[in-house]
């Protein structure tokens, strides 16, 4: 790109503040920084033509986890290590509520349920008598028992006849949280800088040298909040995890409402504008779907079909309206990356798909490490 005189004098000189990525954290980030910094420069840079990733294509899920994934946790993590986890998603879900407001992102109580089919007895059964010591570990977190049972109201076929409900759950509306959160970023006198992809960056005293597909330029400090992009420039642990996504239209007298669980949380689906939004299916090929390719799969998609038909709205015709998917980040641990690279380089990275409930946060801790 053959920048001018005035480009590079207004948008690229003396920026104390870059971040990468225009996502959830990044647009966080970005807002904390302008509270620390009130007359600070701060741009960000975002590659597509809107946040990329899963900031604006994951399913509105305000969520810390449902029963069958908190004991999966268990397995790999200490229950101190999984409270910590649960605290952080429900401080970043209360965060983004009191940075936007409920009427902003349409924020709905409505509960969460997990569905177990009839071939997931075991799993079923397993939930049921941990059910009371999992309340009992929350306790300190939500005062009361999160998890109780209830019975199949929805008429849901081919699975076990009473469901885990969770109480705390609720839903918001994805497109309305981020364009609100761009709008409160540009309000700010923040610059958000599109199509621009950032291949290298190399420290060069007090200043960070940042390469990009169109131009170079000098920041004071670097922030990357790619997320499952990261490994593109970071040697972390985080890789990239596909999610594939589906819609029906409308549905005339929709009388499912609430945000549902199945497969350890590797299905989800709920209602939105009289339609089934319904994503998930990785784990049926995980090696495939560590890709930062935005694409649908045969496998996955026909799957999701199948799952509709069968469980979600047997009794009900629908069409698909619409297919997408996301990159979202994962590695080893559930903990986030937030930390410092070198004296000017900084990340907040690997949310393990819990982007809308730690992203706030994630992004306020980002900036506070400056």
């Amino acid at each position: 790109m053959n920048l001018s005189f005035w480009e590079y004098k207004t948008w690229l000189t003396d920026v104390d503040f870059t971040i990468v990525g225009s996502g959830i954290v990044g647009l966080n980030c970005a807002l904390q920084l302008r509270k620390q910094y009130p007359t600070a420069k701060i741009i960000v840079l975002e590659k597509g033509i809107l946040p990329q990733g899963a900031s604006t294509k994951n399913a509105g899920f305000a969520c810390f986890g449902s029963l069958s994934e908190i004991l999966d946790d268990l397995a790999t993590h200490s229950e101190q290590e999984v409270l910590e986890l649960i605290k952080r998603r429900c401080s970043g879900l209360q965060l983004l509520r009191e940075t936007l407001g409920d009427d902003t992102i349409d924020y709905q109580a409505l509960g969460g349920f997990e569905l177990f089919t009839q071939e997931d007895a075991a799993l079923y059964e397993n939930c049921l008598s941990k059910k009371e010591s999992i309340n009992q570990l929350l306790k300190p977190i939500f005062q009361e028992a999160v998890f109780s049972e209830v019975s199949n109201t929805f008429q849901f076929k081919n699975i076990q006849q009473t469901y885990i409900f969770n109480q705390f759950e609720g839903q918001l509306d994805t497109g309305k949280m981020m364009h609100a959160l761009l709008q409160k970023v540009l309000s700010n006198n923040i610059q958000i800088l599109n199509s621009i992809t950032v291949e290298n960056f190399t420290e060069n005293g007090n200043t960070v040298h940042v390469e990009t597909n169109h131009f170079d330029f000098h920041t004071k400090k670097l922030l990357i909040a790619t997320n499952g992009f990261a490994s593109q420039l970071l040697q972390e642990n985080v890789k990239p995890a596909r999610a594939q996504v589906l819609i029906t239209k409308p549905i005339p007298d929709l009388h499912i409402k609430g945000t549902f669980h199945l497969d350890k949380g590797y299905y989800y689906f709920r209602n939105i504008d009289n339609r089934i939004l319904f994503g998930g299916g990785r784990n049926l090929d995980f090696q495939a779907e560590e890709t930062t390719e935005f694409a649908q799969t045969e496998l996955i998609q026909q799957k999701l079909e199948a799952l509709l038909k069968t469980t979600i709205l047997p009794n009900t015709s629908f069409e698909i309206a619409h297919r997408w998917s996301g990159i979202m980040g994962v590695g080893n641990q559930k903990k986030a990356i937030v930390k410092p690279l070198s004296n000017h380089v900084y990340c907040g990275v690997r949310l393990g798909g819990m982007g809308v409930a730690i992203g706030s946060l994630v992004g306020k801790e980002l900036a506070q490490l400056v």
